[in-house]
This record gives C-alpha cells, sequence and structure tokens, in this order.
C-alpha cells in the first residue's frame, strides 16, 4: 500500500539567535528571511515552503522568544512569536549546543503549552570538539519534556536536507498539498526588498544602530527597461541615529544601498535602481498606526487567525 501524501504546518521556534532563519533559508533553498548576529533579527511571521515528492511542509519562522520583551515593539514581536505556535501540526524547538538555562527552560514552558507535539533541535554541533557532550545534553533534555525527537544539527552546514525533511515529514498528518509545488514563501518580493535592506542596517552598523529602527519600502515598480525601481525609508527615532545611519558624508548609507542593492539582484534576477532615505520618526515602536502601516500587527492577526 502506497504512502499517503503529507501536509503540515510547522512553527520554527525557540530563543533569539538560535539559527531558526539559517535552517529554513537552507531547507527552502531560497533566501526569505535575513540574518545578522544580532538577536531578533526575525520580526515577521514568514512562511517557508519545501515540496517533496510525497509531502508538502510549510515552515513558520517566528521571531526568537524573549523572556523580558521591551514595551511596543519588542511586545509586538513577543506576541506574534507565540501566536506562530496555535493551529500548527508540528513544533521544531531549536537552542543551540551550549544547552539549557533556567531563562531558556521559561521560555519553552511557553512553547509547551501550545496544543502541538515538540521535535528539540540542537543546533550548531559544527561548533563542538567533543561530540560526547551532546550525550549529557540530550539526556536532560530528555528529561525536561517528552519531545518526539531530539535531533542534533548543524543549519549552517546541513548536508543531508532531505534526510532531515524527511524525518520531519514523517511526523505530519496526511493530505493534499496546501499551495503550489513551485511556490516557496507567503512573502511578497517587496517585503523582501524591505527586509534586505533592514539586513544590511544591521549588518555594517552593528550595535551602534538601537532596535528602534524599521524599513518602509515606499515604491517597487518594474520598468520597461528591464529595471526594477525600489525607493525605500530607513525610519529611526531620533536625529543622533539618522546621523548614525547616514555616516560621515553619506558613506553609511552609501554601503547600505550598495550591498542591499546587490542581494536584491540577486534575489529577483533583475538590475534594481535602489533609493534611500532616512527620516526621523520620535516614538515610532510604540506608536500602534505606525506599527500597523510597518505590517507587524497584521502579522499578530495572520498568526492567530
Amino acid at each position: 500500500m502506497a504512502e499517503p501524501h503529507r501536509f503540515g504546518v510547522i512553527a520554527l521556534s525557540g530563543p533569539p539567535n538560535a539559527g531558526k532563519s539559517t535552517l529554513i533559508n537552507r531547507i527552502v533553498g531560497e533566501k526569505i528571511s535575513i540574518m545578522s548576529r544580532r538577536p531578533q533579527t526575525t520580526r515577521h511571521r514568514i512562511l517557508g515552503i519545501k515540496t517533496l515528492p510525497g509531502a508538502q511542509l510549510v515552515f513558520v519562522d517566528t521571531p526568537g522568544l524573549q523572556r523580558h520583551p521591551s514595551p511596543g515593539l519588542g511586545r509586538v514581536i513577543n506576541r506574534t512569536a507565540l501566536a506562530s505556535l496555535s493551529d500548527v501540526d508540528l513544533i521544531l524547538f531549536m537552542i543551540d549546543c551550549r544547552g539549557w538555562t533556567p531563562e531558556l527552560e521559561q521560555l519553552f514552558a511557553r512553547v509547551a503549552g501550545a496544543n502541538a507535539p515538540v521535535i528539540l533541535l540542537i543546533n550548531k554541533i559544527d561548533r563542538l570538539k567533543d561530540r560526547a557532550r551532546l550525550l549529557p545534553l540530550i539526556a536532560h533534555s530528555a528529561g525536561l519534556h517528552p519531545f518526539k525527537e531530539i535531533i542534533p544539527i548543524s543549519a549552517r552546514k546541513l548536508t543531508d536536507v532531505n534526510g532531515f525533511l524527511k524525518s520531519i515529514a514523517a511526523c505530519l498528518p496526511a493530505g493534499a498539498p496546501g499551495f503550489p509545488a513551485d511556490q516557496y514563501t507567503d512573502r511578497s518580493q517587496r517585503f523582501l526588498a524591505s527586509e534586505l535592506v533592514r539586513e544590511q542596517t544591521l549588518n555594517l552598523l552593528g550595535h551602534e544602530l538601537p532596535y528602534a529602527s524599521a524599513v518602509e519600502v515606499t515604491r517597487f515598480e518594474y520598468r520597461d527597461d528591464h529595471l526594477l525601481n525600489v525607493a525605500v525609508i530607513i525610519w529611526v527615532e531620533k536625529a543622533s541615529q539618522k546621523s548614525i545611519v547616514i555616516g560621515r558624508g553619506g558613506r553609511q548609507l552609501k554601503a547600505i544601498g550598495q550591498h542591499a542593492r546587490r542581494q536584491m539582484e540577486k534575489a529577483f534576477d533583475i538590475k534594481v535602481y535602489l533609493e534611500l532615505w532616512v527620516k526621523v520618526k520620535k516614538g515610532w515602536a510604540g506608536n500602534a498606526a505606525m506599527l500597523q502601516s510597518l505590517g507587524y500587527l497584521e502579522d499578530q492577526r495572520e498568526a492567530g487567525s
């Protein structure tokens, strides 16, 4: 008897900087989630869709869970992460090979309360010099929760992607595909353009730029001369932050634009003309109307619907 086709929605959860976005990009084979060394890089709920011969897996890349989120934007992001755990078929909870802390165990308690089985992913094992150190971590983890599986991985160097996906698919219910076979995300190119600019602000400015910055695409037009015209505003809360983003003689803003443009041309396979502007909006991260216009509040409604 032939195996039934499997379909399911899988929430990828865990603390900030565990490697969730790295894994989802590796699985899908496309860059749909931006990455930086800074925690809380992922702010939105993003779907990554992987179609196999006998299964379709829909991964939900969620923002990293924080125990004490900051008011305004931080709490909105945390609510998005928690709401994304509802109505899923499976949760992949990711930690890194350094193991559990009391704070991380408290975060996981909120995840364990969701009505879905959980697979624990122990990431970054490529950084372990002695793999034997995994054994006590696996034993300790097994005592915390009846995980469906505990899988040590390296999201960055995952070689057997299909083998990993088959083990995940086996945990999903039978069902027909929910998306066309060639679709790999639910997010638009316009959204990805804004994320690519935000990625470069994080990577190039590091800790100089506070988290109270956001990106808004005001123009995204394909022209007849095979050129994509994109205009973007980088929002900050203070004039001093604007100066940081622009840099002396406009050097930082120019570098952000150059790197983001190259990433867009690679992602969209077309020449890109990119305009960047930096504007100040005091208190935007705590302004509900501003958060809604930038798509954060819609994320919560979609995740909870």
